[in-house]
């Protein structure tokens, strides 16, 4: 398994990575488990690939560490994966699906979020659902259906809100559930590390009336988890392909 991270300047995040892929490990000891990351810092997911050609490798599944399926597993992925294929024509590539939308990350959000004290679906308690935001709007579009949807858990009302290229952003959405008379709001973090925009939305959120933000997501055990499923979902569909 190679895990694509998005990559950041902030050293918290490659920490926060190596933490979850720990976790990954620790559920299948079996499987190879490498990182890499897109931007902002080394091995680049091209030169993992290259050195596991190297050395003998004939497959590989490309696992992306994003939560939604925007520019970055679009584009970028599919880009460097081509030019891998081109270099190693003999290590098969199989690409796995983005972490997010699933239940399970609903389920480490909330995990998040009683970790600072927010009862997950309190009645007396609106909630943010807050990403990164993307100039993909069907990103966006996922992310407002999921917030959507949290709110059958029993939330006093469940927004999105957009860190970047997109509103509301969360000052604005905590600000307009608190006018609309929203006893108390929390802030969800839909971010896999911690970073610029993790710490600018609990800055903002904070400032702007929110009781509670909620930590990033990172190693909780869903997460792992996940990573885990979207591994053998792959490989399971590379056998059923192979069948037909």
């Amino acid at each position: 398994m190679v895990a694509v991270a998005h990559g950041s300047r902030d050293p918290r995040a490659a920490a926060t990575v190596a933490e979850l892929l720990g976790a990954v490990r620790d559920r299948r000891p079996d499987v190879p488990v490498h990182a890499s990351f897109l931007d902002h810092g080394p091995p680049a997911p091209d030169r993992v690939l290259d050195g596991l050609a190297r050395d003998g490798a004939e497959d590989a599944v490309v696992l992306p560490l994003l939560l939604t399926a925007a520019y970055h597993s679009k584009t970028d992925i599919p880009g460097v994966l081509s030019r891998v294929r081109a270099r190693r024509p003999r290590l098969r590539l199989r690409t796995a699906g983005t972490l997010g939308p699933h239940p399970l990350l609903m389920g480490a959000l909330e995990r998040r979020l009683s970790d600072v004290g927010v009862e997950p679906g309190d009645p007396g308690t609106a909630v943010v659902l807050v990403s990164a935001g993307s100039s993909d709007a069907s990103a966006n579009a996922t992310i407002a259906r999921l917030a959507r949807e949290w709110r059958s858990r029993g939330w006093w009302d469940a927004v999105p809100a957009y860190a970047s290229a997109a509103s509301p952003g969360p000052a604005e959405a905590v600000a307009a559930l608190l006018e609309a008379g929203a006893p108390r709001v929390a802030v969800a973090s839909y971010f896999l590390a911690p970073g610029h925009f993790a710490d600018k939305v609990r800055a903002a959120s904070l400032a702007a009336g929110a009781a509670a933000v909620s930590p990033v997501l990172g190693a909780a055990p869903e997460v792992a988890d996940l990573v885990v499923h979207r591994y053998e979902e792959t490989l399971a569909a590379s056998r059923a392909a192979t069948a037909v």
